[in-house]
């Protein structure tokens, strides 16, 4: 009878650790504190940083900070995604998300133009050449590398326009 009742003991306290193990397993308690402020008001600081680069012709340099700030928002997607899911966004915040988005789309549909208008003067630069005309292959290879330097530097700002969403979207931990 003794050892029934220690075996049925001994059985309840290991279903109730299993179900307590399975519940903790389900539910990870993810904690965003003062270093996921730290990551992302130091992102805040590359995107506005790169936007000041991109305006004084320094893309390579705006490039590298906007990579890294898209490294860090990374960070805080995996990190701390599960809480801001739990946020509800504002209305000032849709509007802002759906600005930035907007702004995005209208910057590769640009680049989509400049991008067909760089290969079809590439294209007229090679023929001209072909003929010997080199002073109008030059001219339009001219406008072909002018046309692909600004879908560059759209693509830049379009990714900044990505990255302000984010921006956004972890704001609440600039408050912590």
């Amino acid at each position: 009878m003794k050892k029934h009742c220690f075996l049925m003991v001994i059985g309840v306290l290991f279903l109730g650790l299993l179900v307590s193990s399975a519940a903790l397993a389900q539910s990870p308690q993810v904690k965003c504190g003062p270093d996921h402020a730290i990551l992302y008001k130091k992102a805040v600081k590359l995107i506005d940083s790169a936007e000041k680069k991109l305006a004084a012709k320094y893309t390579a340099e705006a490039k590298a900070q906007l990579k890294e700030a898209n490294s860090l928002f990374s960070v805080l997607v995996k990190e701390c995604g599960p809480l801001q899911k739990e946020r509800a966004l504002t209305e000032a915040e849709m509007a802002e998300e759906a600005r930035n988005n907007k702004l995005k789309e209208e910057a590769m549909a640009q680049i989509d133009r400049l991008e067909k208008s760089y290969e079809a003067n590439l294209k007229k630069a090679q023929e001209y050449e072909l003929k010997g005309q080199s002073e109008m292959g030059d001219k339009y290879a001219r406008q072909a590398k002018d046309e692909s330097e600004r879908a560059h530097v759209l693509a830049i700002k379009a990714e900044i326009y990505a990255l302000r969403n984010q921006q956004m979207i972890f704001r609440f931990l600039a408050n912590q």
